[in-house]
């Protein structure tokens, strides 16, 4: 799916980003998966730009469609400002529901509730993605941690739906913890205690942007067809990195609709993204982008919705 508007400017960056690592996977020289590239090569079909380390799944992916990645990091997720009292808060409280809305708040909710001595829990995630996360916890684990929830329909307004249809599990105070980004919306607090539920928001990780990528990578990157971005966040350090969304005519290919309407209102024109969040509708969005740039054959002659 794609979408399309008229181009807006963008501001030029306030400050120098963080220097970032970068790998560039090229079959041509011999590389394998994790290898970082001196050597020439073609310009990449796609840029990947998730956190250093969480691009193998989608770097893979495309691989198998013959498809040159450029892995730039645009985002990294740092500790906030609530990390180390998430321990201490599973272990002195009970509570009817953990809310989870992402992958990285499921990582560090993990690591705090080891902490503390992986008290019984109930969570509740905005979806499969997420839940994901605690599959290999459930597998080993005696019962204590159980994925109850998810809401009914996946959409960008996924953390409202939550707030909405969150059963309550007792007919007094709920009580509801949620370990969040610091730069999350307030949908699930706001909507969850207009229905009464009692919440503990903690603010347990925050996102960053890169700094100071070196300009031969950044080059390339440009030159790249279609750049790869899962989050709003990883966009607006794109766009920060080429400093005016007018020199940079290619195309965006989103996680989700949450990231692809911030592109619209960013005045990207070329964006894809699939209806439902995941990595398969994602390579997809990437397949269908590079198609409408003509390249390259081995793309153009897959099938669409075909996944090896």
């Amino acid at each position: 799916m794609a979408l399309s508007s008229s181009l807006l400017p963008f501001p030029p960056p306030a400050a120098a980003l963080p220097r970032a690592r970068f790998a560039w996977r090229d079959q041509a020289c011999g590389a394998t998966t994790g290898r970082f590239m001196a050597c020439s090569s073609p310009p990449p079909d796609v840029v990947v730009t998730r956190e250093q380390g969480k691009n193998g799944k989608l770097i893979a992916a495309l691989e198998r469609h013959n498809i040159q990645t450029l892995e730039l990091p645009l985002i990294k997720h740092v500790q906030g400002p609530d990390t180390d009292r998430l321990s201490d808060v599973l272990r002195d409280e009970k509570f009817d529901w953990i809310t989870i809305t992402s992958p990285e708040a499921a990582a560090v909710f993990l690591e705090g509730w080891k902490g503390a001595g992986s008290p019984k829990v109930q969570i509740a995630v905005v979806g499969a993605g997420t839940a994901r996360m605690f599959d290999e916890v459930m597998q080993s684990d005696d019962g204590s941690l159980k994925v109850a929830f998810s809401p009914s329909k996946a959409s960008k307004d996924h953390c409202k739906v939550l707030a909405s249809e969150l059963p309550r599990t007792t007919e007094t105070a709920c009580k509801v913890l949620y370990p969040a980004s610091a730069r999350a919306g307030h949908e699930i607090q706001n909507g969850l205690s207009d229905r009464g539920f009692e919440v503990t928001r903690l603010n347990t990780y925050t996102t960053v942007p890169v700094q100071d990528v070196d300009p031969l990578i950044l080059k390339p990157a440009l030159s790249a067809p279609v750049v790869a971005v899962a989050s709003p966040s990883a966009l607006r350090t794109w766009l920060n990195l080429i400093s005016q969304v007018d020199n940079w005519g290619n195309s965006i290919a989103c996680i989700g609709e949450t990231t692809a309407s911030a592109a619209k209102k960013f005045g990207l024109k070329s964006i894809y993204y699939p209806t439902t969040p995941g990595l398969d509708g994602w390579v997809e969005s990437i397949l269908e982008a590079l198609r409408a740039h003509g390249q390259p054959k081995e793309v153009l002659s897959c099938p669409r919705g075909y996944f090896p």
